[in-house]
């Protein structure tokens, strides 16, 4: 597949593949005719670090959990607390949320019952 071609499908900008190709990320990727051709291993790292764009790891964050997953299976502890530290960063934010929800029914409530 080639770097227009996996812009496409995985919906990435062509500037965002150049700068995870300038990581190292993608170490298989090679030029042939001039074209990027990725193979089945890029396209799996490319899922992933769209999964944790997805979930909230900025691009620093990507860089590094990339690179510990490329190290190997003994960064696991590393980068199973990155993913707790998003985890609790996520369920922060619900229960922020949820209380701005229980606020924004009270005011709706008292505005009810005030035009009864």
């Amino acid at each position: 597949m080639t770097i227009d071609e996996a812009s496409e499908c995985y919906r990435i900008p062509l500037d965002v593949l150049r700068e995870y190709e300038k990581w190292g990320l993608c170490g298989a990727v090679k030029k042939v005719m001039g074209k990027w051709n990725y193979d089945d291993s890029d396209l799996e790292k490319l899922s992933l670090i769209m999964t944790l764009h997805d979930i909230g790891f900025d691009s620093d964050e990507i860089e590094s959990y990339m690179k510990l997953t490329m190290e190997g299976s003994h960064t696991d502890e590393e980068r199973l607390s990155m993913l707790n530290k998003k985890r609790r960063a996520a369920l922060d934010e619900i229960h922020f949320k949820e209380r701005q929800l229980e606020r924004l029914d009270d005011l709706r409530y008292r505005i009810r019952k005030e035009m009864e």
